[in-house]
């Protein structure tokens, strides 16, 4: 369940979605989803207010630094990197599509083989509701630069990544965190 709410107030709350738009893409009815974000923006209240802390703090140095590694590793494709900071049953997610994906196996057979264009890829840094985020863009033509692809935003428990969600909505989504929407050669 803690994920489901994480998502929900993610999509809702940080992308926008409405809450109809999130009842049609997890078939449920949109009290549900009212009622799964109030709990959630409640829980999400108390645990920061039993912390003493109001804003949504920033990634720790371990998660920064796991984040790093994971930018470096998802830009020179190195799978085998990767898949030591992915947590045994981390989860990959490309809202609004039905794609879900649970466990290395599934998420390294997704980007080695559908997913395979985004080898080359440069990822810029952002910040998403205190998770680490990432604009991946991808090679264009020779010499062009880079092009936006989507937005991923990294949840990290401990020292392992347990979760990866992609929006390719970039027109959308980069201007609401600072991401160019293009990147030169020799901005990479």
């Amino acid at each position: 369940m803690c994920h489901a709410w994480k998502f929900l107030v993610r999509q809702s709350a940080v992308l926008g979605f409405s809450a109809r738009e999130v009842a049609d893409l997890h078939g449920c009815t949109v009290t549900s989803v009212n009622s799964a974000l109030q709990r959630a923006r409640a829980t999400l209240a108390a645990r920061r207010e039993a912390a003493g802390d109001t804003a949504v703090p920033p990634p720790d140095a371990v998660q920064r630094a796991l984040a790093k590694r994971y930018a470096a590793a998802f830009s020179s494709f190195d799978m085998k990197e990767l898949n030591m900071l992915l947590h045994v049953d981390a989860t990959m997610s490309l809202p609004p599509y039905a794609l879900w994906m649970r466990g290395v196996t599934d998420i390294q057979a997704w980007l080695t083989r559908p997913a395979v264009g985004c080898r080359g890829s440069r990822l810029v840094p952002a910040l998403a509701n205190g998770s680490p985020a990432f604009g991946p863009y991808r090679p264009s033509v020779p010499g062009a630069g880079f092009e936006p692809r989507a937005l991923q935003v990294v949840d990290i428990s401990e020292d392992r990544i347990t979760d990866i969600h992609v929006f390719r909505d970039t027109e959308r989504l980069f201007p609401l965190f600072n991401l160019p929407p293009h990147i030169g050669e020799q901005e990479v």
